[in-house]
Order: C-alpha cells, then structure tokens, then sequence
C-alpha cells in the first residue's frame, strides 16, 4: 500500500472541513493541531505572524490518515507518520521549495521526518528537545499545599503575566506566540491564567490554559520564576488549573513537560497526569559541506550580476 496523497492548502476553513474529524478523533494526540487552527480561526490567519500559514492532510482510500500545519516562522507540526508517509511529505515538500527550519512530532514521526528532510534538503536535523505529553487521570494533591489560594488573573495583574511570559518564552528559547501585551490581555479577558498568591499578596506562580476544542484542554505554561521553585508554588497551581478546566467541562486535560527536567516530569505524576507519548523538537540547519556549496553558488550569481551590470 502506498503513502497515499498530501494535499497542502491556505484555507483553514477548507483544510478543517477535510481533516477537521481527523483531528477530533484523538483530541489529547493532536492538542496542538486542534488549539492553533481554533486560535486562527477566532484571531485571524495573523494571529501568529504576518507570513500566511499553511496546512495539510494525508488522504488515502478515501479517508484523512494524517494531517499537519505550520505558521512561520515556527516548526512544521505533525501528527504520527509511517516512515514511508515522511519520506513522502519531505520529498513533496522539498520539490515544491518550501524551506523549513525545523520540525515538532511524536518522537518516532519527527525522527523518521527530520531524516527524510536530510536526505532531500542536505540540511542537517539537530535535536532542540525531547517532551512527553501527559493526560490528566484522577486528581491528586501532590502534598500539603504551600501557603496561599489559587486565584484568576485579572486586569490588576496585567504587567506580572506581561513579564512572565516574556521570562517563559525566554527560558524556553522558543517563539513567543503574540507579543506579551496581547498574550495577557486575551488570557485575562477568557479567564485562562491561574495564579498562586501567598499570603502577603505576593505571586509566586502561574499556569494559563487554552480554550476548551473536542473536550481537550491543554496547561500551558506553568512558570515560576526560578527564586521561587522549590517550594510547592508549581503542583499548587497545576492542581488548581487542572481543577477549574474539569469543572469547566473537559474530557481530557492535557500537558507537555520537558524531558531534560526531571522535576516537573516528577510532579506532574504526582498531581495524577499520566503519559501519553513522547514528542521530538528538530531544528534544521545546513551541513558544512552545503554551506559551502551554496556560498560558491551565490558568490558565482553574484559575480555574474555584477559583470551584467557593468
């Protein structure tokens, strides 16, 4: 049986219409494809960027088997892939000139891709990190909470969310979604930060959530600044965000925690999160040996214009 057909598209209307049930089908697997393309749609097609995203899906027999997206300058995202079906997305891209810088899958389906774009692009994959997606089972309080209550953000907190998650997105090394001003004020205006407040009316934590698509939510982010972890803050708001959305209605709570940190990973067990696959972040860069080539390519286009214009 072969790979099947891509068809790639702009239209997030006529690419949900196609792959819109495909992505329902496992809501907690494809969190990120259902929250983007539910923010897109309530936000705009810049939501993310001036560059206009793009989307795709896998038809064969008549049925949508996978799908993927992108919104640069960001990683191209996709759901689990044979590796045949990457092989076959990477050279259709590759022909097609799309340049990628780099690529977010379940740990097999980024591998298997990431080395098909090496072999079609010459551009070597470099691994950026390793994450494994939990799913919330029973409850569970991690221990005596620390001193304080979990409350909503509001517009009094307005400039703490805009700098933490200015500090997140910088401890990430990632690409912050909107800028922080627009980030706090769409997240205090739907409800979507809890907050962990001590005593002394001092904020020690944050977990903010997305909205609720196919009766999946996802946590995300959770920080606390790094003079105050170790102390509880952390499981505390999980617990309390984790809360609020299955009160709000959701079927399945999920999150994505950092295999290279052993803590959180920890805690988020503790408070009864459980896994559901591990994900792989590629970022792709030219080989030494490609680099060389193109610069030779260009320094000779270059030349040549100049002796044309001449």
């Amino acid at each position: 049986m072969g790979p099947g057909q891509w068809h790639l598209t702009e239209d997030i209307d006529g690419f949900l219409d196609q792959a819109g049930d495909f992505l329902q089908s496992r809501p907690a697997l494809h969190t990120i494809p259902l929250t983007v393309t539910e923010s897109l749609r309530e936000r705009g097609m810049d939501a993310y960027g001036a560059e206009a995203p793009m989307f795709g899906w896998l038809e064969r027999e008549g049925e949508v088997r996978a799908a993927f997206f992108r919104t640069p300058p960001r990683r191209l995202v996709l759901t689990p892939l044979t590796p045949d079906e990457a092989d076959a997305l990477a050279a259709h891209l590759a022909n097609s000139g799309y340049l990628l810088p780099g690529v977010s899958a379940d740990h097999d389906t980024a591998t298997s891709f990431a080395e098909a774009w090496q072999r079609h692009m010459g551009m070597t994959p470099l691994l950026h990190e390793r994450q494994r997606l939990y799913r919330l089972g029973v409850l569970t309080l991690p221990g005596p909470p620390p001193a304080g209550w979990g409350r909503v953000a509001g517009e009094q907190d307005r400039e703490q969310l805009m700098r933490w998650h200015q500090e997140f997105v910088d401890a990430i090394g990632g690409v912050a979604s909107s800028d922080s001003s627009s980030w706090a004020d769409t997240r205090i205006a739907s409800g979507r930060v809890m907050l962990w407040q001590t005593p002394d009316g001092t904020l020690v934590s944050m977990a903010g959530v997305t909205p609720m698509v196919a009766g999946q939510i996802r946590v995300a982010p959770v920080y606390t600044p790094a003079h105050l972890r170790g102390r509880g803050y952390a499981g505390a708001v999980v617990v309390e965000v984790s809360r609020a959305a299955l009160a709000a209605g959701a079927a399945e709570v999920v999150l994505f925690a950092d295999l290279a940190n052993p803590t959180s990973n920890g805690l988020y067990q503790r408070i009864g999160y459980r896994p559901v696959s591990d994900f792989a972040l590629y970022d792709f860069s030219w080989s030494e040996a490609e680099t060389a080539r193109k610069t030779l390519e260009d320094s000779t286009v270059g030349s040549a214009a100049s002796a044309s214009a001449i």
